[in-house]
């Protein structure tokens, strides 16, 4: 894994906003109509008998979903911008799956669970504050656009927590930890933001670090 992508953003100008996006557009973010495939390891290949997603922590017992459980869940279509940390966001962008309120309702959780730490392959983790994942357009999506995710955007299954930074939709979820206290997740153990909102600019933790207007150009298109 690359741990530098925090070191590598600094010593780049801005991007300029056209006024007419000001609205929707964060700042130092360029819009595209691509859709970039960013990503650290190797992507998942699932035999998807065995594939499941587990919930654990501060919930009243340990549950594990298989893919057949989460498709017979109430499924909700939801059109979000996106914004990536790179510096590119996309707008209008229909994700279906389930809310994450709804996927709540199939298991217990404990009053003191304040955050969650979401776990995905390849090793990759990130926090969440639980609030903020019970909005409600924040989803777990296995189709963009009315097709199933590609490999590479996250097949089967991704979060979609679009009023933040995309590092925090990870790809290819596998658990939901739920703790009391926050943690850093991976990214966030090497420099970028624990919370990340697009419209404050919270990439990093310092301001140390800066992100290259072109960084996102640099990686391949869906």
């Amino acid at each position: 894994m690359d741990l530098n992508k925090a070191d590598r953003i600094k010593k780049m100008r801005v991007p300029q906003v056209d006024g007419k996006l000001e609205d929707r557009l964060p700042p130092g973010q360029v819009e595209t109509k691509k859709f970039p495939i960013l990503h650290e390891g190797d992507v998942p290949v699932y035999d998807m008998k065995k594939w499941s997603l587990s919930v654990e922590g501060l919930v009243g017992k340990r549950v594990e979903f298989s893919f057949e459980d989460i498709m017979k869940m109430p499924q909700t279509t939801v059109v979000r911008d996106i914004h990536c940390v790179t510096r590119w966001s996309r707008f209008d962008n229909a994700f279906e799956g389930v809310k994450f309120t709804d996927f709540l309702k199939h298991f217990d959780v404990d009053s003191k669970a304040k955050y969650v730490m979401v776990h995905a392959d390849y090793d990759y983790t990130t926090n969440v504050p639980l609030q903020d994942l019970l909005r409600d357009d924040v989803i777990l999506a296995h189709s963009f656009d009315g097709k199933p995710l590609t490999e590479k955007h996250g097949f089967p299954l991704r979060l979609i927590v679009p009023h933040l930074y995309f590092w925090k939709s990870a790809k290819w979820i596998r658990k939901f930890q739920f703790l009391e206290e926050d943690q850093p997740g991976f990214w966030e153990q090497n420099g970028f933001h624990m919370y990340g909102d697009p419209f404050k600019e919270e990439r990093f933790s310092s301001d140390e670090f800066e992100m290259p207007e072109d960084e996102w150009k640099k990686k391949e298109y869906d």
